[in-house]
């Protein structure tokens, strides 16, 4: 029997518009699209800042989006918003639901592979606390524990390092924002995982004075939200970095440690 992924919905596009409308409205690119291909995008506000995020699966003659059960409504109401004069019909599914399968996650090969299963066919809820420790694992951050809406930019949650975002593309809702920030060349917040004895969501992370704080934790792992330049500057003073007193290391990736490294030539912003 396959699990049932926890807190998630699924939004269904059908019609000869639906690419299209996806097209000039999210972050991620609708060409050369593959049957049975998992693409991850978000909606944004016209300031740039993540709506929801969600991956979306193409199959034969529908669009199923896979999004946080507490954001479908606000993103199926917006899709329909922005639907206007295209043939395309927005729909919540209320007999099917997102369990262990097949398609792979783009944002990390170490998140469970995923399919739209009927209700009925589904068998036992995957435990909150295994999900959790599972996506924390992989450094993935997720609305309802690390953000919510309008909170975060895309690059906070590192969207554009895991094929999130199409800057290429055509227009969508966010992008002269969106494209201001990769343009200006240096990204100063990101997510990334910590491990440590004493680690709360929304506890501080310090060195000598705050550079970021826990946005979720599964025992001695989290996901903070942090300023790589204070990391970058606090690394090169020699400090020691701590979570409710206790010391904590940062498990950064090649990218997150070049992205650090490069800050290391100027002094921390503001």
């Amino acid at each position: 029997m396959k699990r049932i992924l926890p807190h998630r919905a699924i939004i269904r596009l059908t019609g000869p518009d639906m690419l299209h409308l996806l097209g000039r409205t999210v972050t991620h690119s609708v060409d050369n699209w593959q049957t049975g291909e998992i693409r991850y995008g978000a909606l944004l506000t016209p300031q740039g800042k993540v709506i929801a995020d969600y991956l979306a699966m193409l199959a034969l003659e529908n669009i199923y989006l896979d999004v946080h059960v507490d954001a479908a409504d606000d993103l199926e109401k917006r899709l329909k918003m922005f639907r206007m004069r295209n043939d395309v019909t927005i729909e919540r599914l209320t007999d099917d639901v997102v369990t262990e399968g097949s398609w792979v996650d783009v944002r990390s090969p170490q998140m469970p592979h995923r399919a739209i299963t009927p209700s009925g066919v589904s068998g036992i809820d995957m435990p909150e606390q295994e999900w959790h420790a599972a996506r924390i694992a992989a450094g993935v951050p997720e609305w309802g524990s690390d953000y919510r809406a309008a909170e975060v930019f895309p690059t906070d949650i590192n969207m554009d390092m895991m094929s999130g975002i199409d800057y290429k593309k055509g227009c969508f809702v966010g992008q002269e924002v969106a494209s201001r920030m990769k343009r200006k060349g240096k990204i100063r917040k990101r997510t990334v995982k910590v491990t440590g004895e004493a680690l709360e969501a929304g506890a501080d992370i310090v060195a000598g004075t705050p550079i970021g704080s826990l946005t979720s934790v599964a025992g001695s792992v989290g996901l903070a939200l942090i300023r790589t330049d204070r990391l970058a500057k606090a690394e090169q003073d020699g400090l020691t970095f701590t979570c409710n007193g206790a010391s904590v290391t940062f498990e950064l990736t090649e990218w997150q440690r070049a992205e650090v490294d490069s800050h290391i030539a100027e002094p921390a912003g503001e």
